[in-house]
């Protein structure tokens, strides 16, 4: 059968994998996609997330044979509502009726903690879908209040970047000012809520947008000489944290200071078309492992040193059937036998920095702003390019070239 030959596969992964393999203590969320024909059961997706020590699951539906797979595991699972749902959840009695059909049959045995109403909605220039992102959640945690379950599943959104107008220096991040309205009222009712602020994050795109002027050990999390934000003196050298910390400005600057912050998706394609700068199986390794490895450490971003990280990798599997560019197909840690696309050497060479944002070259800061506007099912497909204007300035006895990013969408 084919699944005794997946486990066959996956039992001699096991052995001869050892190390290379991501330890439980990192506590990593891992998006897993279905978009492909040729994917193991659930079932036997139990053991391959549990070799990878991921705590923390997310989908993209509410598919009720994964549900049941996990059923006493203990992972903890958030679960998805499509873009094309949100019209319907805005009645109380559709919410309520998703709800016990698609969460109550499954809790308490499977850990479901959070549900996700649409994908990077605020960014689709879509009027209809803005207007209906935060009735649906609001219509959702009416219904989870009337089934007593709010206190064990919260309702959030994730966004992409590019709900980001300013993005460097960290400090300096703010919201897009055409979004920061329907932006406060769902951080109102999240603040409320208790549930996290999401955003989808892919330094890939800003490298692939401009491989000449980001450094790549930058955006690899690999040692480099990083830079310094100038309003706060804190130290960066990847560029996922200092993507992270201007999050966190933004969310302080609209009296959110306090709000949880999970970047719901970040990973790196090990495949690519021509133009895709970067895509190579080493730079995926080198991404994902070297989060992981910081994510053991439990080291906090610059901004936040003590505060917790809440990533979740995309994504578990390459997905055969996505449309798109050849990267969309190929950010899975493992091929759908339950091979790994590259070996996760946690305990290998690679140098994984701890805490942050722009290395440069001549002393110019890189970049720190990307992202793709994805669709409900999964990674982008855009992405922010940076251009920069140029100011001098004299610091010490040293001049160097502060790169000011303003981020333009290109579709």
């Amino acid at each position: 059968m084919a699944s005794d030959r997946f486990l066959r596969c996956f039992s001699l992964l096991i052995l001869l994998s050892g190390p290379a393999l991501v330890t439980a203590s990192s506590s990593i969320g891992i998006n897993y996609g279905q978009i492909a024909n040729n994917l193991p059961s659930p079932d036997d997706v139990v053991p391959l997330v549990k070799s990878v020590g991921a705590t923390r699951l997310k989908l993209y539906d509410a598919d009720p044979r994964v549900l049941k797979a996990f059923a006493g595991t203990g992972i903890e699972f958030t679960v998805g509502l499509g873009n094309e749902y949100l019209a319907r959840m805005r009645d109380p009695a559709q919410a309520l009726a998703w709800l016990k059909s698609n969460i109550q049959p499954y809790l308490p045995s499977t850990k479901i903690t959070c549900i996700t109403v649409g994908n990077e909605v605020l960014t689709l220039n879509d009027t209809s879908l803005t207007a209906d992102v935060l009735p649906a959640m609001q219509g959702l945690q009416g219904a989870l209040a009337k089934l007593g379950l709010d206190d064990q599943v919260t309702v959030t959104t994730p966004h992409s970047l590019a709900v980001l107008e300013t993005s460097y220096p960290p400090s300096a991040g703010a919201f897009r000012r055409d979004l920061a309205a329907p932006l406060t009222e769902i951080l109102k009712f999240q603040a409320k809520a208790g549930s996290p602020f999401l955003i989808n994050a892919y330094p890939f795109f800003a490298y692939k947008g401009n491989p000449r002027q980001v450094p790549l050990d930058f955006v690899l999390f690999e040692s480099n000489p990083g830079e310094v934000d100038p309003s706060t003196g804190l130290h960066y050298d990847n560029m996922l944290f200092a993507q992270i910390d201007a999050v966190h400005s933004a969310l302080a600057s609209l009296g959110f200071r306090n709000l949880t912050l999970h970047i719901s998706e970040t990973g790196w394609p090990s495949r690519g078309d021509a133009d895709e700068v970067g895509a190579t199986p080493e730079n995926a390794r080198k991404y994902n492992g070297n989060l992981m490895k910081i994510m053991a450490q439990k080291k906090g971003t610059p901004m936040r040193p003590n505060g917790d990280l809440n990533v979740y990798v995309f994504a578990l599997f390459n997905e055969n059937m996505k449309t798109g560019p050849t990267s969309e197909r190929n950010y899975g840690l493992f091929k759908p036998d339950g091979t790994p696309v590259y070996a996760l050497a946690l305990n290998g060479s690679s140098d994984a920095g701890g805490n942050g944002t722009i290395p440069t070259k001549s002393g110019s800061p890189p970049l720190a702003a990307e992202t793709p506007a994805s669709t409900s099912t999964g990674s982008s497909t855009g992405y922010l390019a940076i251009s920069s204007g140029v100011e001098r300035c004299r610091s010490a006895q040293t001049l160097f070239v502060l790169c000011l990013a303003t981020i333009k969408l290109l579709f």
